[in-house]
Order: C-alpha cells, then sequence, then structure tokens
C-alpha cells in the first residue's frame, strides 16, 4: 500500500503501519459482524430539524458607493486588499 501511495517508508515504519492496519482491519471485520437487521438508519442524532426562513431585503438607507466611501482603497468596484496567500 505505500508504494501504491509512493510512500517512502522505512522498515520500521512499515511494520508499525503494518501492525496498525492488521488491528483496524480486524476491528472492521468486528463491526461487519453486528446484528442491524432491525436498527433505523441515523443521519440525525440531534433531533433538530433544518430551520429554514424566508430572505428578506431590509434598506438601511445606504447606497453601496455610499459605503465603500470607508474602505482604503478599491479597484473594479471591489474592496482591494493586501495579499493574503505568501
Amino acid at each position: 500500500m505505500a508504494r501504491l501511495a509512493r510512500l517512502d517508508l522505512t522498515d520500521d515504519e512499515i511494520e508499525k503501519y503494518r501492525a496498525e492496519l492488521s488491528s483496524i482491519l480486524q476491528y472492521v471485520e468486528q463491526l461487519q459482524s453486528v446484528d442491524i437487521t432491525d436498527l433505523k438508519p441515523t443521519n440525525q442524532v440531534t433531533g433538530l430539524t433544518n430551520v429554514m426562513r424566508d430572505d428578506e431585503i431590509h434598506d438601511y438607507g445606504y447606497a453601496p458607493d455610499d459605503l465603500f466611501g470607508n474602505v482604503p482603497a478599491m479597484k473594479d468596484r471591489q474592496i482591494k486588499v493586501k495579499r493574503m496567500i505568501g
């Protein structure tokens, strides 16, 4: 698997991960043997339902151009900020 994933592992790491993977697969086998015939699928456990509201437009009495007056720099009607990616 390490070769397929193109991982460069030492012999010690290979042995360590081999044991961990074996343990994980044994646990998966154990989970597959559990009888779940009478269980209902669970996709949400909190009891909450999707709460939706209608979108409402609020007029606060300001035009976008008025608000852009508070911005230090603009370019093509967009707020210009310092570069964020290094």
